[in-house]
């Protein structure tokens, strides 16, 4: 009711104002009365959890109501669900509601589904349409909006992506929710603020991986991106060259293909932000695959102020999938020109180490530096520990204030977190930040170089049901 009160009072003259919708399981005839009563223009009813008999008595009754209600569907058995109770505005839930897994490709099955049945839903302005189609979860970019707008989809249901946001009503703008918005190309701010990221930790990288044995743990354990460190200072750099090839291989044969993975470049100009936002997204896509929950990993080279002559070399003779560039090269040189393959970027994090606790310091003046000094040439930025006084970058066994990679994300930028990770800590770390991916190297180790079976395989799965049981809050 109050709501209902706000949007009127703060609606322009002849402006229509924002509907409101009563998002929750709805099960029966008196809350949609109720919702009604109170002010509500429209309820959310669930196929999953209303039987079709029941689906159609409710959508039928909102309709007496002068309601007519968003319809959610997931599977295409539920789409069938639906139509058949005449549902006309149909929302897909990216995310399934059994297993709580996001994907952002439903929405497109749905699509396929509805033109294979010869069903009118473009968002068009046609005014022959039966049906009206709304995605749902997992959206936070203009990308995500315009991915949706480009297949007929109307209307995208995004909401905790803005209420995180340091600023929702710039993420709101920047959504470029008008396509003419989506065209412009003055808007390249690189510190802009997005929607916060919210899609929750969708990655795990297994780094410093020295034998093709390894390779293989890490991969049946569910491991999503395997590293490889060419750093000859390193105590966990590759031995040689050929070890790198049978690790590669491994890798491929596990994942079922037989080359490179081809990444697609960006369709558009855009802002430092959204290329990283749109990264996100096809990174994840490249290392899905459809044989039930095993993923298709890839194979990061990681590099630290070395020639970009001796990253592509390796990149080209070993098959690397994509680098990763951990020393002070900058954010331009992450381009793929120069690494020969998409590359990740590490920022570091000054941290103050003692005996029993470490502090990472100006977090503010860190996070604003970052958003200065992005750019549109790398794929992904990881944030990893730097103790202070040490030349050395990264493999410090130490963590940094991971709340410092909350506030990243929710300006938008989604990251991976490295340093000190273990499978006693990863929980933690999964569950209080959600990053959009996490780093382990040390931390599951018998020495240097050598796994230790047991850890890899518990980080992994700890940090997994981690994601999958937080997500649930969302």
């Amino acid at each position: 009711q109050q709501s209902r009160i706000r949007t009127q009072e703060q609606t322009a003259e002849g402006q229509r104002r924002p509907a409101i919708l009563r998002k929750e399981f709805v099960v029966n005839e008196y809350m949609i009365a109720e919702a009604a009563a109170y002010g509500a223009d429209t309820v959310l009813l669930i196929v999953a959890v209303l039987p079709q008999h029941l689906l159609k008595k409710l959508i039928d009754f909102s309709r007496k109501l002068n309601m007519e209600p968003l319809v959610e569907v997931h599977a295409p058995i539920e789409l069938d669900v639906a139509l058949e109770a005449g549902a006309k505005v149909i929302g897909v839930n990216n995310r399934n509601l059994h297993t709580f897994r996001m994907d952002l490709r439903t929405t497109e099955h749905v699509v396929e589904q509805l033109t294979q049945l010869n069903k009118k839903f473009q968002h068009d302005g046609s005014t022959t349409n039966e049906y009206a189609l709304c995605s749902l979860s997992g959206m936070s970019t203009a990308d995500d909006v315009d991915r949706y707008r480009q297949i007929g989809v109307g209307m995208c249901l995004i909401g905790e992506s803005l209420m995180r946001s340091s600023d929702p009503q710039c993420a709101i703008t920047n959504l470029c929710l008008h396509p003419d918005d989506y065209k412009k190309e003055d808007n390249s701010s690189s510190n802009q603020v997005g929607a916060a990221y919210t899609r929750g930790t969708q990655l795990v990288k297994v780094c410093g991986i020295t034998s093709s044995e390894d390779a293989l743990v890490a991969c049946q354990a569910g491991a999503n991106l395997i590293g490889i460190i060419f750093v000859p200072k390193s105590k966990r750099c590759i031995p040689n060259v050929d070890c790198a090839k049978e690790i590669v291989e491994t890798v491929r044969n596990f994942g079922e293909r037989q080359e490179a993975i081809q990444y697609p470049g960006e369709e558009k100009s855009s802002s430092p932000l959204s290329s990283l936002q749109s990264s996100a997204s096809k990174l994840e896509d490249l290392t899905q695959c459809n044989r039930g929950s095993l993923s298709r990993p890839l194979v990061v080279g990681v590099f630290q102020n070395q020639a970009p002559e001796y990253i592509r070399q390796m990149v080209q003779e070993c098959g690397l999938d994509l680098v990763q560039l951990h020393g002070k090269e900058g954010m331009e040189a992450c381009n793929v020109q120069n690494t020969g393959a998409p590359t990740i970027r590490v920022v570091d994090i000054d941290t103050t180490a003692s005996d029993d606790s470490t502090t990472t310091t100006d977090t503010d003046t860190l996070i604003a530096s970052l958003f200065d000094t992005l750019t549109s040439d790398p794929v992904a930025i990881l944030l990893d520990t730097s103790i202070k006084g040490s030349k050395d970058g990264g493999g410090t066994g130490v963590t940094f204030d991971w709340s410092l990679a909350e506030k990243i994300q929710n300006r938008g930028l989604p990251v991976l977190i490295a340093g000190g990770l273990k499978p006693s800590n990863v929980k933690d770390a999964v569950e209080s930040v959600r990053p959009w991916g996490v780093d382990v190297s040390s931390g599951v180790e018998e020495s240097p170089g050598q796994k230790d079976v047991d850890k890899l395989r518990d980080f992994v799965r700890i940090a997994k049901q981690t994601a999958t049981e937080t997500s649930k809050g969302f």
